[in-house]
């Protein structure tokens, strides 16, 4: 219990503690508003800078026209493009031609040329050529270039497209250098236009014969094997062959009656005159002996589709000998180069040869001594290797562009020249099963190297041009609508402030290989064109056409 002072003033009053669990005291009230500030400026502070940094982007974007600084500005001043720079075409604003055409006057726009589908067409206006002289179009060009386009059909350009009036242009040559550009100059050289595919050679089947025998019998001797050089008529192989030795014993028989009722008849024939022999006598003898002649005549056909001739006059005067006559038909067929290295003792009269149908080269043998074989049974192989056969396989779109005479250059695998041919059929049908057209050509082979069922590529010649117009490859580019090179101005080095301009020219293309492309129209000899990194000015084109349409007036 407190008690007060003796000189009557109050005692002080003891704070007394909350109890264990009790709430905790408050604090004072000036540093609770504090903190309060503190935190409500720490969320609104982020919002504050946000607005206050789309406040700035607003006044920079209405006082620079929205457009934002080159790098060369945000790193200093030293690269700070001069006051009159042309944000659009990057150059100098005082000397853009693009800006200012008056700086770079045009030539005269001859729009589009139907016949040769470009825009001024130098075939028919040369004066357009960024040349010093005026060049000539010859008639050979001419001639040439319609040529060149009938041919086949060639890429197109869009008729409506207004980027050939476009001028690309640098500010310095320094500058052209720094971006990789270099120049090469349209030249003249020989190219050719082809049609590849991939073919097989094989044997001409004109000059390609497989023997069998004509007979059954038994192989008696086997004269030429495989890789043989053979002559036409030369003996292959001997057959032995019964019903040779029957059809010979049929012809002697033959001859014989058939002399003997010929005796007959010219000894009855006077008799018959003088009325001593019976007419009908007479008419009998000689129905008999043509009986007999017609029956000889039957028994040499029979020897001659053997491939064995007997000759009707020789028969009969070798009939009065009869042992000539039968050696005559023993050895039948047979040339004396074989006879003379035969025993008649021991050599049967049922040979039959199989000759070589023409000059060649034996490819194949499927027989050996002794063994049984017919006419159903392929013995030998023989063909003429001095010429091939090459067959490739086109698809039909492709097969409008070839016509026979065309000349066929063939690589086989393997090999790294190239054999020249002609080409000599075309099918009229596609394969029903892989769809291709097949067309053949002939390969000379003096030299026997080519080989049978070789595979390798193939180019038929459509078109082989002399004096072709060429650029590197690189220097041509498409830019939506069109083809398209970039030509340097003609007056590119007058002076040493010439601006520096390409001109954007339309061009139709021909024939390729690894380095060039041949322009058939849109280019003449000595113009000077953009070759590496034409691809640059390609980017400054369309860079300068979005929004408007590569064929935008």
């Amino acid at each position: 219990m407190n008690q007060s002072a003796t000189d009557g003033s109050a005692m002080p009053a003891t704070t007394v503690s909350s109890p264990p669990g009790g709430p905790p005291p408050a604090p004072p009230a000036g540093p609770l508003r504090c903190v309060r500030w503190l935190g409500l400026l720490g969320q609104s502070l982020p919002t504050a800078l946000v607005f206050g940094m789309l406040v700035g982007l607003g006044l920079y974007g209405h006082q620079s026209g929205w457009k934002l600084p080159k790098s060369s500005r945000l790193v200093g001043p030293a690269e700070e493009q001069p006051d009159d720079w042309c944000q659009e075409h990057g150059v100098p604003e005082t000397r853009c031609v693009e800006c200012d055409p008056a700086l770079l006057p045009r030539a005269k726009d001859h729009g589009w040329c139907k016949e040769h589908g470009v825009h001024n067409c130098l075939v028919e206006h040369p004066e357009i050529a960024q040349l010093k002289q005026i060049p000539d179009v010859s008639g050979a060009d001419r001639r040439r270039v319609a040529a060149a386009l009938r041919l086949v059909d060639r890429p197109e350009n869009n008729g409506v497209c207004k980027n050939y009036r476009r001028r690309i242009q640098f500010a310095t040559l320094e500058a052209m250098t720094k971006a990789g550009v270099d120049v090469a100059v349209v030249d003249r050289q020989p190219m050719t236009e082809s049609l590849s595919a991939y073919g097989v050679i094989g044997y001409d089947r004109t000059r390609f014969a497989s023997l069998s025998s004509r007979l059954p019998g038994t192989i008696w001797r086997m004269e030429k094997g495989i890789g043989d050089r053979v002559r036409a008529g030369e003996v292959l192989a001997l057959v032995d062959a019964a019903e040779v030795g029957r059809a010979k014993a049929e012809l002697i028989q033959a001859l014989a009656r058939e002399q003997l009722l010929g005796r007959i008849v010219d000894r009855l024939a006077p008799a018959s005159a003088q009325g001593a022999v019976p007419e009908r006598q007479i008419e009998t003898a000689r129905a008999e002996h043509v009986e007999a002649r017609a029956r000889l005549l039957n028994a040499q056909q029979t020897l001659g589709n053997l491939g064995l001739h007997a000759d009707d006059d020789r028969l009969r005067r070798l009939a009065e000998d009869k042992d000539k006559l039968l050696g005559h038909l023993r050895w039948l067929g047979l040339p004396q180069s074989i006879v003379e290295n035969l025993n008649p003792d021991e050599t049967t009269a049922n040979l039959l040869p199989l000759k070589a149908p023409m000059d060649g080269v034996v490819v194949a043998r499927r027989a050996v001594v002794g063994e049984v074989v017919d006419a159903s049974r392929m013995l030998l192989q023989v063909a003429d290797i001095s010429r091939m056969w090459l067959s490739l396989s086109i698809p039909p779109h492709e097969a409008g562009k070839l016509a026979l005479g065309q000349h066929v250059r063939f690589r086989p695998e393997g090999r790294r020249d190239e054999l020249t041919g002609t080409l000599v059929w075309i099918s009229t049908t596609a394969d029903e099963r892989t769809r291709m057209v097949e067309v053949r050509a002939e390969l000379p082979n003096p030299e026997g190297l080519l080989r049978n069922e070789t595979f390798g590529s193939g180019r038929i010649i459509l078109r082989e041009e002399p004096q072709a117009i060429v650029v590197p490859n690189e220097a041509v580019q498409w830019e939506g609508c069109c083809h398209v090179v970039f030509v340097r101005d003609k007056e590119f080095f007058a002076a040493p402030d010439s601006p520096k301009v390409f001109h954007v020219r339309e061009v139709r293309l021909g024939a390729r290989n690894e380095e060039h492309t041949e322009v058939i129209v849109g280019l003449l000899p000595g113009e000077a064109v953009a070759a590496k990194g034409s691809d640059v000015l390609r980017a400054e084109l369309l860079k300068n056409s979005l929004g408007e349409g590569c064929c935008s007036r």
